[in-house]
């Protein structure tokens, strides 16, 4: 904490339309963490910002969501063409805060905008049902708005994910309070400024910065009808478990551990491309990423031995930069340490360090930020700790099976549900595949099977890749 220079940006809290310093008058760095320089300073909030957030958007509902849903749609459409307008500047700002490059800086843009221009079209897909049921009997139904929307989301994805919520809540009729993560502040503030400059009202969208003390106080305003949370398994569970006791609707997703299976039939280049794409993009930071690469055959099989070595030459090609192309750092240095943590200990059960990004903390080490390379493990042991956790990061973890029925064990055996592929180029054996893996993304073909509308996104439910 404490005061930063002039030049950086400071993140206030929007409450009711306006700017407003946190009671608390304190505020925590924003930093860059692809140097460790401090880029800005976040708010760090208090109960009474809360209730005053919470507030702001109980008495707006009111009038927002007397409006028809065609109204509300048409300032969504001129949001998403601000968005469009701004892309390029909102992208840079991911790039500063989050590390990404900026073609997936771009792309986490393109991806949430995606949503708002799905919400545009609510006025058709929320018109309800009307019918005469019976001689003396009609029946109808109709599709209202809860009132206030919580969403509490994480650093990955400073844009995209907020806007899975918040333009389906928005055209709803529904306000929101917006609790972004303290480490990526600077885009969603950005976003505050469109959403005005499109003509949403007053108190229909808040903003309130902090930490876990925000998190529960407003989780526990009884005018809070509705949360949505994507973070990490741990807190996912907790933040669905306090919503349960107060009876409150609540979609918390959390981690996830995906697997990729190669089948010995697979096209080598397409799949080696995209097993490294799934697992290295984004620096991994993101729960769609790949984790397991299960590779089915003989383990000197020619198809096996030219996968894995493909692989292992795409993923050595890759150079650390936030350029085009290039691969970032991970957020912080507790990312960091959890990462090479993970790597040590696989060697330490008797895995094979194949490619070792732990080579990128010393080739980087002069721009004083977080930096690791991609890595791959071969491992001998499905008990190994990097096979069954999350590690969040660009590590690829790789283990020989010799049947169709083994992959499925390990895969299934995993306690998160959120994505799994397949690689081959026989539809029957896809097939076969679908039916049988636990996770609730499916691909063929495609190590990142990420749903787009209106099909939703989110893990199997009662796994740790989704609470609620």
């Amino acid at each position: 904490m404490g005061d930063a220079p002039e030049q950086m940006t400071t993140v206030n809290n929007y409450i009711g339309g306006k700017y407003a310093p946190p009671s608390s008058n304190s505020y925590l760095p924003v930093i860059n963490p692809a140097n460790s320089s401090q880029i800005g300073q976040v708010a760090l909030s208090t109960l009474d910002d809360v209730n005053a957030a919470v507030t702001a958007a109980h008495t707006a509902f009111e009038s927002w969501s007397t409006l028809t849903v065609k109204s509300r749609a048409s300032i969504l459409l001129k949001f998403h063409s601000l968005v469009r307008q701004n892309a390029k500047e909102l992208a840079t700002l991911i790039v500063m805060e989050n590390g990404k490059n900026l073609t997936e800086a771009l792309a986490d843009v393109a991806k949430g905008n995606e949503t708002v221009e799905y919400a545009c079209s609510a006025p058709q897909l929320m018109q309800g049902k009307i019918d005469r049921v019976s001689s003396e009997v009609t029946c109808r139904d109709r599709r209202d708005p809860l009132g206030v929307v919580l969403s509490v989301v994480p650093f990955n994805f400073p844009f995209m994910v907020p806007h899975w919520t918040l333009p389906i809540a928005l055209v709803a009729g529904n306000t929101m309070v917006l609790k972004p993560s303290e480490k990526v502040p600077l885009t969603m503030y950005k976003v505050i400024e469109l959403l005005e400059e499109a003509g949403v009202p007053k108190g229909v969208v808040n903003l309130v910065n902090g930490t876990k003390e925000v998190v529960e106080g407003l989780i526990d305003d009884e005018r809070v009808k509705a949360v949505t949370f994507v973070g990490s398994s741990p807190v996912a569970e907790i933040v669905s478990n306090r919503c349960r006791k107060l009876n409150k609707r609540c979609t918390a997703l959390g981690g996830a551990k995906n697997h990729l299976i190669a089948l010995p039939d697979c096209d080598i280049e397409g799949a080696s491309s995209d097993v490294v794409v799934s697992y290295a993009g984004c620096a991994g930071q993101r729960c769609m990423a790949a984790s397991v690469l299960l590779i089915v055959g003989k383990n000197d099989g020619p198809s096996q031995k030219a996968l894995l070595e493909r692989v292992l030459q795409k993923a050595s090609a890759i150079q650390p930069g936030t350029e085009p192309g290039k691969m970032g750092p991970v957020i912080d240095e507790h990312s960091l340490k959890k990462i090479v943590g993970y790597i040590e200990r696989s060697e330490k059960e008797g895995a094979t360090i194949l490619l070792d990004g732990r080579s990128w903390m010393t080739s980087m080490a002069e721009t004083k930020g977080h930096w690791i390379g991609p890595t791959i493990i071969l491992h001998e042991n499905t008990t190994d700790a990097a096979m069954n956790e999350e590690v969040f990061g660009p590590v690829l973890s790789v283990y020989h099976v010799s049947t169709w029925q083994e992959a499925i064990a390990i895969e299934n055996a995993n306690p998160f549900g959120n994505a799994a592929a397949v690689y081959t180029t026989n539809g029957g054996h896809a097939e076969w595949f679908m039916k049988r893996v636990r996770a609730s993304m499916l691909g063929v073909n495609i190590g990142i099977p990420v749903p787009r509308e209106p099909f939703s996104f989110g893990g199997l439910y009662g796994t740790k890749s989704k609470y609620g």
